[in-house]
């Protein structure tokens, strides 16, 4: 694949990364609906899964890998104490070591099955660490788990659907 898409997928990624975390910060916890509440950053770091395996596709671990970091490191610049970007970046390189376990075989069958399956690991085990590193107790674990999976979900149904569109517009 050409490096331009690896460049703009692995700064998407940053980018990602950064809003949740400054999302944080700005906002604290929300309500995600159903009665449960998360920090903020949830709605970001749902799509940094997605995003993750888009650059897991055109390029390899050392560019995800490396994404993590700078979005660790520039959301340490920017956070006073950087305890949410430490956590982050913790969890996202566990969650990233729990995808290259998940992601990797399951892309032979078919990429919404490969992100399904990779994401539904991914944002548990990323919630988990990332609330017990950050706030030392898992009160918000439910709401993060609902609103990672709405953002996969999602980005799954804009998949079906321009997989579709293009079906029908070559038909």
């Amino acid at each position: 694949m050409k490096i331009g898409l690896r460049i703009i997928l692995a700064a998407l990624y940053v980018m990602v990364i950064v809003a949740a975390n400054l999302a944080i910060q700005k906002w604290g916890v929300v309500s995600i609906g159903f009665g449960l509440m998360a920090p903020a950053g949830v709605y970001f770091a749902g799509l940094v899964f997605s995003i993750r395996d888009a650059l897991h596709e055109a390029s390899n671990k050392y560019w995800i890998l490396g994404a993590i970091i700078v979005g660790a490191i520039v959301s340490y610049s920017l956070e006073d104490g950087g305890k949410i970007a430490v956590a982050s970046g913790s969890a996202f390189l566990l969650s990233e070591f729990a995808d290259f376990a998940v992601y990797s075989p399951l892309r032979a069958k078919g990429k919404i099955k490969a992100l399904l399956a990779s994401n539904a690991v991914g944002l548990v085990a990323d919630s988990i660490l990332f609330l017990y590193l950050a706030f030392g107790s898992l009160e918000f674990l439910s709401g993060q788990v609902v609103a990672k999976a709405y953002m996969t979900a999602g980005v799954i149904l804009i998949m079906v659907a321009y997989r579709l569109f293009f079906k029908w517009t070559k038909t």
